[in-house]
């Protein structure tokens, strides 16, 4: 069995259910809704204990068990640029304000990356009159890019200079 095809039996189970993410994520537990859900869908690993809750609640085997806990191929199976209209304005998103996210961060910690690897991410709904709104927080560690062959009193990595 593939990773993909694990995707589309769990989402099958997931209907077949009734089930909604909440209660899937609140079986599996352990980390935040977008982590198991990402998970599920193929894009993320749980840890041996939540494949072994996800194993519980879906009937699975030991091959798919053991699937759930092996790091994905990343980005597998996803367009670019996206063509859900939900996925594609996050993209939308970072076509746009990128450059001044990126400017922003390097005005603030000097040159180097937020991670996506050491990295935390909420969504909450807000109500709101006018229609209720997405929050999304985003909190990744600030990477800098290392200096390579830095002698002498120059500096080795990308942090912000005084």
């Amino acid at each position: 069995m593939k990773r993909a095809q694990l995707t589309e039996k769990l989402l099958d189970l997931k209907r077949e259910k009734g089930w909604t993410w909440k209660y899937i994520c609140e079986k599996i537990g352990g980390h935040s809704e977008v982590l198991v859900v990402g998970a599920i869908l193929g894009q993320m690993k749980l840890t041996k204990p939540q494949a072994a809750a996800a194993a519980e609640l879906f009937g699975l085997s030991k091959v798919e068990t053991a699937m759930l806990n092996e790091v994905p191929m990343r980005g597998e199976g996803i367009t670019m640029p996206p063509t859900d209209p939900l996925i594609y304005r996050f993209y939308e998103l970072v076509m746009i304000n990128g450059p001044a996210w990126k400017a922003l961060i390097e005005e603030e910690f000097g040159d180097g990356i937020m991670s996506a690897i050491d990295f935390d991410m909420v969504m909450d709904r807000l109500p709101n009159p006018k229609g209720d709104r997405v929050k999304i927080t985003m909190s990744g560690k600030f990477l800098p890019y290392k200096y390579y062959g830095a002698t002498g009193n120059n500096q080795e990595y990308g942090f912000k200079e005084e």
